[in-house]
């Protein structure tokens, strides 16, 4: 038995933020720190290559935002939430520590299967569909739905001393909200048919979010992202392209293979060092970045549901998404529609 995915949509927040906009923001939120800082004029849209982002309302949650889209893909599918055997969270994001942010989304969808949450940056979604795909291999599940509600714009760090603590705090400048979902059934043939995965554990430190936790509990200055993108990027490209490679010997494919190559996208010029590196040809990306900005885990669904409301794809295509994520961890699913 394979996992099909027989049905993907996201879900973006109507409100867009330009990237001018948020740098008025910070200079206006810094306005009355000691020392101030005002960001350089038109810095974000030129380091990233992101035009505006999507933030969601005050009374929104990252539940809704998956809710939103897990409508969306069950009604594409003809599915009703009673019809699931299992739901998975599967994001950066959540609604509250405990407990599972999986039990929020069911019971606003109306679903009453079993639930769980699965957590690694922006790789959550695509380790959803990692453990669906083993749990409907294996017999345990026949349909599956894998979402996630990303909303990041609550923790950016707006009001700004000097210029190293604007730089600590630029990755949170790229991040927009968003939600994803997708429906994984028990299929004869076709589906996620390879799935690898790695990590460069070590370099954990380079990008975080740190309040919350057991080290930090209740300080608010560490409730707002922090990291160091150089050393992010670095921390990458150190991992190498092994993972990759492999993905395409063990399959005898290559790139050109695939209708579209999904791949997390953090900046624009990162994309391109990526994507040379690894040699997708350009016409396979589905390049969301400028206009939507990074949606974390919710990047790749995203563009899938993008491709395939585009007829960039279509049943029977083969797809290939390539996650990459704070931690550091580096994914890769092909897979048959």
């Amino acid at each position: 038995m394979r996992a099909r995915i027989t049905a993907v949509a996201a879900h973006l927040p109507e409100r867009t933020v330009a990237s001018a906009e948020v740098e008025a923001h910070v200079a206006a939120a810094s306005a009355t720190a000691t020392g101030g800082y005002r960001p350089h004029p038109t810095i974000i849209e030129r380091m990233t290559g992101i035009r505006s982002r999507h933030v969601m309302d005050d009374g929104e949650q990252a539940s809704d935002l998956a809710v939103a889209a897990a409508r969306r893909a069950l009604a594409r599918r003809g599915a009703e939430p009673a019809a699931l055997d299992l739901l998975i969270f599967g994001s950066a994001s959540q609604d509250l520590v405990e407990p599972a942010t999986a039990h929020i989304v069911a019971a606003k969808l109306g679903a009453t299967c079993p639930v769980f949450d699965v957590k690694n940056a922006c790789n959550s979604f695509l380790n959803g569909l990692q453990i669906a795909d083993a749990l409907i291999r294996t017999g345990q599940h026949e349909r599956v739905l894998v979402c996630t509600g990303e909303s990041p714009s609550r923790a950016i760090r707006w009001k700004v001393r000097d210029r190293a603590q604007f730089a600590d705090a630029f990755a949170g400048y790229t991040l927009s909200d968003g939600g994803a979902a997708a429906l994984v059934e028990a299929a004869p043939d076709g589906g996620i048919f390879y799935r690898d995965f790695a990590a460069v554990s070590s370099a954990w430190r380079v990008g975080t979010l740190p309040g919350g936790g057991s080290m930090h509990p209740r300080d608010p200055e560490h409730t707002y992202f922090s990291g160091d993108g150089r050393r992010l990027k670095d921390a990458f490209l150190a991992g190498g392209t092994e993972i990759f490679d492999t993905a395409l010997t063990k399959t005898g494919l290559t790139w050109d293979d695939f209708a579209v190559v999904a791949v997390h996208q953090v900046t624009v010029p990162y994309l391109e060092v990526l994507r040379a590196t690894l040699g997708i040809p350009a016409d396979r990306l589905v390049v969301t970045l400028p206009d939507h900005g990074n949606v974390a885990s919710a990047s790749l669904p995203l563009q899938l549901a993008t491709a395939l409301r585009e007829g960039r794809c279509r049943a029977g295509d083969r797809v290939a998404l390539v996650g990459l994520a704070g931690g550091i961890s580096l994914g890769v699913v092909f897979a048959e529609l």
